[in-house]
């Protein structure tokens, strides 16, 4: 087994404070509250970033797909939700996704 080492008291940092450590959790809350009051029969919002933000908006019937794809390209005042892309959603065979870039 390797050797334990011991770090030498006082060179130890304490992690700069955040000023707005909640800036993005309050901007996505935003943001779920926006697509929630232009899609009430969606039945799971999430958000995900790979390098950029998507969000996949999880809904039962077809409609409410083709009501989303007209509705969430004009929220925000348009452009705020682009690239929108649709599927099934994993593990839910009863559910259609929608999924979209959001430009934030």
């Amino acid at each position: 087994m390797g050797e334990m080492t011991t770090i030498p008291a006082g060179n130890v940092e304490r992690f700069p404070l955040v000023e707005n450590a909640r800036a993005v959790s309050d901007e996505l809350a935003k943001l779920e509250v926006m697509i929630k009051a232009a899609c009430p029969e969606a039945t799971a919002i999430h958000f995900d970033f790979d390098g950029k933000l998507r969000v996949r908006i999880d809904v039962h019937s077809r409609d409410d797909v083709a009501a989303i794809q007209k509705t969430l390209p004009g929220l925000g005042g348009g452009g705020l939700f682009y690239g929108l892309t649709l599927g099934a959603t994993p593990h839910s065979p009863f559910h259609h996704r929608v999924s979209a870039l959001v430009d934030r």
